[in-house]
């Protein structure tokens, strides 16, 4: 009998060269092209070569630039996010812009240019890294996070007996006038300048709280970039995980390379892609202007065509976007990957009337007490257990890798690594290994149970570590999750696993860093991994990644405080960070206070979702026909798939029917469109933030 692979090539010889995703098994050894079809384009970049110092200086200034900006263009201006996301606005956008520069540079001078195609990727990934730590990937929420429970205190809801006796004083203000002054702005603090409102903070009492976070912050960074280290041969090596977020970046610089970027800014395809969101961009955004302009409709309200009782009640809410940029993305993405997506999506919303009709109306109240950002419903709690089945999966698919870890890393076996490798092995795993511990003993000297403190930040990795496979795989730039890491571990173990003040801290923590992963760092740290493999200067990469990300973080802190105590939290459009940090507290307060355990219904769900997932990796791996890909169940109940589900249904639908009809050559002439799609989505968005910049009114292109 021949082996799947070799069947695989004899039924498949031009698809198996462009439908390739992060397969597992015999399908990892797939080839991959690069965006323009061209495998030779990939092992180019492969071959080690060295970057220069003034790369990662411009990545830095650039970087810690964007932080500054950020909170007062997302938060003040309520502008398009310039760092929404794990394909940021801002990032790319000013790549664009050095890559034209660069080639210009090039054509006038001789000799080596000024920035290479590589070197202008080392920047790039060095702005993702750090814009999401500006905004909802930690400051958007954190001090918010710190001063809910003394300011929104009150009679009524009791927090003053039952709260505050349990909050850490070390972790919090203690100052009322510091709370009071960030929520209501410093006297005159809008007339004065931005480094006389930065000498009036009342740094005193942000002095204790900041160097404890941000020590705790800066130990779960390393503690990442140790696993992402650990993970990348596996992930990038072995399993030849497509990362359809990083195409159009490394295309860009590979022309670059090649001699400049005129061949592919002229390609009729290119400009094709183009002309499609520049022309709805310019239309819809003059209408935010000038409202006499017409508008072209990019929402479309499709729910009032469903009925909200019955089989199709699930879409009685349903709502279609249209996002050329993510269209784009989906087109990149494997086929069978974007198909899992939108179709599971539907069946999402099947199951929910398909339960309807058999009687089955669950009440949301069977869910008790859950901290997840997007969790409604029972039903959605599948996610809790297909999350923890396809952990394991990831696990025994790189079971030969992390043995051979293992062993490297207690010396029984010489280790070998690549001067590219941010660490060795054994350096990774230790590295890793003390992180973990070293939050553990900081959750449980906080009060955290040390028992607890081991469950929860298990499962707080084991959460992002499956976050950042379906970001990274998927190509999907805008992700959120529908259950909290908490939710699990209280729906198997109840409320008792964990004290009053454990309780508090873990929710509290995990408000901090894992639970809005909007902008989180892992998937980035997966990005940056591939961008700088076969980069030989491995001591200079990692100490650029780390000084950017601890300057980062401490200039994201600083724009934040410095922005709420000029205007005040009343007077900015922080309603989410407010909402959803006083539902954390008040959860916090209804377990202490009443501990009562989730309903049977959630657990019922919870094994429903792990038998289903356990399913679908079975016959993903087992069977080579099988066209669905286990990441689409992950996402069926997500908020973001509610955003982008229709995007991926185009994209799938073009790539499906380009590969159908056209083959191998008009797929790879044909996806240069949708190149031109992601370009123009986003040099668009970052010409209106511009604008909105400067007017103090701004027309939004991508979801924030």
């Amino acid at each position: 009998m021949k082996g799947p692979l070799t069947w695989r090539r004899r039924q498949e010889k031009g698809e198996q060269l462009l439908d390739r995703g992060a397969t597992a098994g015999p399908r990892d050894s797939r080839t991959s092209p690069g965006v323009d079809g061209s495998q030779e384009s990939r092992e180019s970049g492969a071959k080690e070569q060295g970057i220069r110092l003034r790369a990662l200086i411009l990545g830095l200034v650039l970087a810690l630039a964007i932080c500054s900006i950020i909170p007062f263009n997302n938060i003040y201006r309520q502008s398009t996010p310039l760092g929404g996301g794990h394909f940021p606005l801002a990032p790319f956008f000013v790549l664009v812009w050095l890559t034209l520069i660069a080639a210009l540079i090039g054509r006038l001078r001789k000799g080596r240019p000024w920035l290479t195609g590589k070197e202008l990727l080392v920047t790039w990934v060095l702005m993702v890294l750090v814009s999401g730590i500006a905004y909802t990937g930690l400051a958007r929420t954190f001090f918010v996070n710190l001063t809910a429970p003394y300011h929104f205190a009150s009679v009524e809801n009791r927090w003053g007996e039952v709260i505050h006796p349990l909050l850490p004083q070390a972790l919090y203000p203690q100052d009322s006038s510091a709370i009071e002054g960030i929520y209501n702005g410093i006297p005159e603090g809008r007339q004065i300048g931005w480094i006389h409102v930065l000498r009036r903070i009342p740094w005193n009492a942000w002095f204790k709280p900041l160097i404890l976070w941000g020590g705790f912050v800066l130990l779960c960074y390393f503690a990442m970039m140790c696993l992402i280290s650990l993970l990348s041969k596996q992930w990038l090596d072995n399993e030849r995980m497509n990362l359809p977020l990083l195409q159009v970046p490394e295309l860009m610089g590979e022309h670059l390379d090649r001699g400049g970027v005129g061949p592919l800014l002229s390609n009729r395809f290119i400009l094709a892609g183009l002309l499609v969101p520049v022309t709805l961009h310019l239309i819809n955004g003059l209408n935010f202007y000038y409202p006499a302009v017409p508008q072209i409709p990019t929402l479309i309200l499709a729910g009032p065509y469903f009925p909200k009782y019955g089989l199709f009640s699930g879409f009685h809410k349903l709502k279609i976007y249209i996002y050329p940029a993510f269209i784009g993305f989906a087109f990149l993405t494997s086929k069978q990957i974007s198909f899992s997506f939108w179709a599971f999506f539907i069946l999402g919303g099947l199951l929910i009337g398909f339960l309807s009709i058999l009687g089955y109306n669950i009440p949301a109240a069977s869910l008790g007490i859950t901290f997840g950002p997007a969790l409604s419903r029972p039903e959605e709690t599948q996610m809790i257990g297909a999350y923890g089945v396809f952990f394991f999966f990831i696990l025994w698919l790189g079971r030969h890798h992390l043995l051979d870890v293992l062993l490297q890393a207690f010396g029984l076996r010489k280790g070998q690594y690549r001067d590219s490798d941010w660490f060795s092995t054994r350096f990774s795993f230790w590295g890793f290994t003390l992180g973990v511990i070293g939050i553990v003993i900081w959750m449980h000297f906080f009060g955290v149970p040390l028992l607890a403190s081991f469950f929860v930040v298990a499962v707080f990795f084991m959460v992002m570590l499956v976050a950042s496979r379906v970001v990274c795989q998927g190509g999907v730039a805008y992700f959120t999750l529908t259950a909290a890491p908490l939710d699990g571990l209280i729906a198997f173990f109840g409320p008792q696993f964990f004290t009053n003040i454990g309780i508090l801290v873990a929710g509290v923590t995990q408000k901090v860093l894992f639970v809005d992963l909007r902008e989180s760092l892992m998937p980035s740290l997966v990005h940056a991994r591939k961008v700088t493999d076969g980069i030989k200067n491995r001591c200079m990469i990692i100490g650029g990644i780390s000084v950017t990300l601890i300057l980062a973080v401490a200039v994201s802190f600083i724009a934040m405080l410095a922005l709420c105590y000029k205007f005040g939290i009343r007077e900015l459009q922080l309603d989410w960070a407010t909402r959803t940090t006083l539902s954390v507290y008040e959860n916090i307060y209804s377990l202490i206070e009443n501990p009562v355990s989730p309903g049977h219904w959630v657990l019922v769900f919870s094994i429903a979702g792990a038998v289903v997932m356990l399913i679908l990796v079975m016959c993903y791996h087992r069977f080579y026909w099988w066209p669905i890909h286990p990441i689409g169940y992950l996402t069926a109940y997500s908020s973001a798939m509610r955003i982008l589900w229709f995007s991926f249904f185009l994209g799938w639908l073009c790539n499906a029917l380009c590969i159908r009809y056209g083959g191998v050559l008009l797929f790879k002439r044909f996806r240069l469109f949708f190149v031109g799609l992601i370009i123009g989505d986003f040099l668009m968005g970052g010409i209106w933030a511009i604008i909105g910049l400067i007017t103090g009114v701004s027309f939004q292109i991508l979801p924030g």
